[in-house]
């Protein structure tokens, strides 16, 4: 694998910190600002608006640039958001400042994702994008604890200055590992791009990361609860359970990269397959702090095992636009994390128990499922009309011996 994919890994890890930092800073930033803990709640669905906005603007937006430097554009706003953040005076320019901040998230993930791919042979390309992805899973790790402990000792502005460090080593990384590209830039264009996403099959794909990462973000989102009030946890046990989550999530993301490059969707049928199973069990599991400790590192590896697959399959069925459609999976990363919290919200509301929310995102789990059969059942179909107009237009005897070639080869 290339040295260049650590210049990825490293922008990721500034990324995934500065995305899960803030739920541990809201009590410092709530008092520091003289606002409640839910107004200082807004912060975090700040960040996502500005991920699902500027996923797909600032891909499309920049899609006849140079990858390289996009790579490097988006991580020079990423650390200006972060200093914004750092030295916002009250809750309005902070909130402008987590929503600058989420602006590059997406469009980062989606041309690294093309620029990793490119960068290795077609039987490592799952590998490659699980690669830069590892930059996340160990933020939640190492970054999100580091980073909230900084905050609690100098200050919560403080944390935000640090993850603006990140970000200048991980601009200092691109230049030096990221190689020019020697082809010209990419000539799509904007409509282009907007083109390419009226593929079904893209939407399939982009729909199976709504539903699957919903499942484990309509848990996830209420673990904390689930720990300590189902498995009998302390609150300070918390944090390293947490921890955990991150193992779980870095080695499914390691080992979903390497299945993806022998079977694609068959790692992605895995992947839900074992996601469903796991939360359906979580309220057996809760019931002991051993096997709540297990479930929480289970539920990391079920659901990262498919981040790589799915990654690579919107870049596939969009294959004249992968910037874009790349850009948009992340978006609908997290569309799946704000519909999967208020679905298992929803659960817990109406009184089914504190780990309901898990049993909801079973059964999105099951719907992901279901999508991702669709996709495949469209897959099928379009490869047999394929086949079939194929055989049509060589018995018919009007086409050169090119497209002959290409007709017996599908």
């Amino acid at each position: 694998m290339p040295l260049a994919l650590l210049a990825l890994a490293v922008g990721a890890f500034g990324i995934g910190t500065t995305e899960f930092v803030m739920m541990g800073l809201l009590p410092d930033v709530a008092d520091d600002l003289n606002i409640s803990i839910p107004s200082a709640g807004h912060l975090v669905s700040a960040y996502a608006l500005g991920v699902v906005i500027g996923a797909p603007l600032l891909a499309a937006a920049t899609a006849r640039m140079s990858r390289r430097t996009v790579l490097i554009a988006l991580m020079a706003l990423f650390v200006a958001g972060n200093a914004l953040s750092a030295f916002a005076p009250g809750e309005v320019s902070l909130l402008a400042a987590r929503f600058v901040s989420g602006l590059p998230h997406g469009a980062f993930f989606g041309v690294g994702a093309v620029v990793a791919t490119g960068m290795v042979a077609p039987e490592r390309k799952a590998r490659s994008v699980s690669l830069m992805f590892l930059g996340l899973t160990v933020a939640n790790i190492v970054g999100v604890p580091a980073a909230t402990a900084m905050g609690q000792q100098l200050g919560w502005r403080a944390t935000f200055l640090g993850v603006s460090a990140i970000g200048v080593v991980a601009i200092a990384a691109l230049v030096a590992l990221i190689p020019r590209e020697k082809a010209p830039a990419p000539t799509t264009g904007l409509r282009g791009e907007l083109a390419a996403l009226r593929s079904v099959p893209v939407w399939l794909a982009l729909g199976t990361t709504v539903a699957g990462f919903g499942a484990l973000f309509a848990a996830y989102s209420y673990i904390t609860p689930m720990l300590t009030d189902a498995a009998g946890f302390a609150e300070a046990s918390v944090t390293l359970l947490l921890a955990l989550f991150g193992v779980g999530a870095t080695a499914g993301n390691l080992l979903g990269g390497r299945l993806a490059d022998h079977s694609l969707r068959g790692t992605l049928f895995g992947g839900l397959v074992s996601l469903v199973l796991v939360l359906a069990l979580f309220p057996l599991l809760m019931r002991t702090e051993v096997t709540a400790a297990v479930a929480v590192a289970l539920l990391g590896m079920a659901a990262f095992i498919t981040g790589s697959p799915l990654q690579l399959m919107v870049m596939e069925k969009a294959a004249a636009a992968p910037s874009l459609a790349s850009s948009a999976n992340q978006a609908a990363f997290n569309l799946a994390n704000a519909g999967g919290a208020w679905i298992g919200g929803l659960a817990l509301a109406a009184g089914f128990g504190v780990t309901s929310p898990a049993t909801a995102g079973a059964g999105l789990a099951v719907l992901g499922l279901a999508v991702a059969g669709a996709a495949w059942a469209v897959d099928r179909r379009r490869g047999a009309d394929a086949a079939v107009s194929g055989r049509e237009r060589v018995v018919a005897g009007h086409v050169p011996e090119e497209a002959e070639a290409e007709a017996v080869r599908r």
